[in-house]
């Protein structure tokens, strides 16, 4: 780490010819104001209007022949370039200059603040379904800014937002103490080390304090909405609280949701949309939260099939999961899966920077390289006690997202 705070981390990968430099910072949406939802999400956008040095952040990179992209979630925003290793400080000197040196003028914020609200429009006011996942988020979470999703709660909160309050967001969260920087390339870790320090040391760390998250509050009576809305047909859905990231529940709830839904021979799959013909498409996932996140199990209705049938048939299904009613092989079959995904997740350079920067930011390293272990250890009767514990009436939010 350097005096500034920035945490750095490389990798030296001799199978690759790129160099991928990853640069995370700790803010998405949870790190928002109920009143101002939808920053981090606009500065994924803004972070690419470039600076005075470089008022065009792609050429460089392309001139480089290099790639970059960005995206935000709820934790965290991560920006990446893969490049060819001999251009690497380009990347570095490009990463190091917007992190103070983001020209926001009003201008600029301007047409980013317009582009930024035509995406919400398209993706989630416009588009069928589109809303669904913002009416279960404000259902499920009261307390928690997990109740908003990245592009935030209503695209009014970015249209009457001042370049003052833009300016204050980049200021407290994009600094050297709220970013993590990880290299994966075929150089000397030491060669990788020096060229970091030598673009980063320098940048001041300015800001303020980062305000705490609210934590939410255990949900202790069933919750339910339902919508009427112009779909082609009704979506029901399931949310229940869980764990966080670094909880046992995280990978409870992630085996048990690839038993319900992990590929087209998974239990919903099989039973309720091949066999018995309730739903067109089924799906169980966990959000993988930060914090304590959330399990999912939801449905779409085929055109005969009601409300209660198909409610019944998704709890039914999580009851089994209780009652134990996994054999050896499906558990075995879901670890293998996992196993694979991960090994085949690390042939990618881009992808071993990434990972570097994602487990530095939730606290444990070393994780990387033992999930595939804790995976292995889950038992049955484990997953049957996550079961009994988190899929209760209770711990429940319904939405019935209801076509008209």
């Amino acid at each position: 780490m350097l005096k500034n705070g920035l945490t750095i981390l490389v990798n030296r990968d001799k199978a690759s010819k790129l160099a991928a430099v990853n640069i995370l910072y700790k803010v998405g949406a949870r790190n928002e104001a109920d009143d101002k939802t939808g920053f981090a999400h606009l500065f994924e956008h803004l972070m690419f209007r470039g600076t005075e040095s470089v008022p065009d952040f792609d050429y460089p990179v392309v001139m480089a022949s290099g790639e970059n992209n960005a995206f935000t979630n709820n934790d965290y925003t991560d920006f990446y370039i893969t490049l060819p290793k001999e251009n690497l400080s380009t990347a570095l000197w490009l990463e190091s200059d917007r992190m103070r040196n983001l020209n926001i003028t009003a201008e600029v914020y301007e047409t980013e603040k317009r582009v930024v609200i035509e995406e919400f429009k398209q993706r989630y006011l416009n588009q069928p379904y589109g809303d669904e996942q913002l009416l279960l988020r404000d259902m499920c979470y009261k307390v928690h800014p997990y109740r908003w999703s990245a592009i935030g709660i209503s695209p009014d909160h970015i249209e009457r937002a001042t370049i003052d309050d833009v300016r204050a967001f980049y200021d407290m969260h994009y600094r050297p103490s709220q970013a993590i920087l990880s290299i994966s390339a075929d150089l000397p870790e030491e060669e990788m080390l020096d060229m970091a320090e030598r673009y980063f040391a320098d940048i001041e760390d300015v800001g303020g304090c980062i305000p705490p998250v609210a934590k939410e509050p255990v949900q202790r009576e069933p919750r339910r909405l339902e919508v009427e809305r112009e779909v082609p047909a009704t979506d029901i859905t399931i949310a229940f609280h869980m764990g966080d990231r670094l909880s046992r529940d995280f990978f409870l709830g992630d085996l048990a949701s690839d038993l319900l839904a992990g590929g087209e021979s998974s239990r919903l799959i099989n039973r309720l949309v091949k066999e018995k013909g309730l739903f067109s498409t089924a799906n169980a996932y966990i959000t993988g939260s930060l914090d304590a996140g959330l399990f999912v199990i939801k449905g779409r209705l085929m055109p005969s099939t009601t409300e209660a049938d198909a409610e019944e048939a998704l709890w039914r299904e999580l009851k089994e999961l209780q009652h134990g009613n996994v054999s050896d092989y499906e558990m075995e079959k879901v670890k293998n899966k996992f196993e694979v995904n991960m090994l085949m997740g690390e042939i990618n350079v881009m992808n071993k920077a990434m990972n570097l920067g994602f487990y530095a930011m939730i606290g444990d390293l070393e994780l990387l390289n033992t999930e595939a272990d804790i995976y292995r250890s889950i038992t049955r009767e484990e997953l049957m006690s996550f079961a009994e514990r988190v899929f209760t009436p209770n711990n429940s939010s319904t939405l019935i997202y209801r076509a008209r």
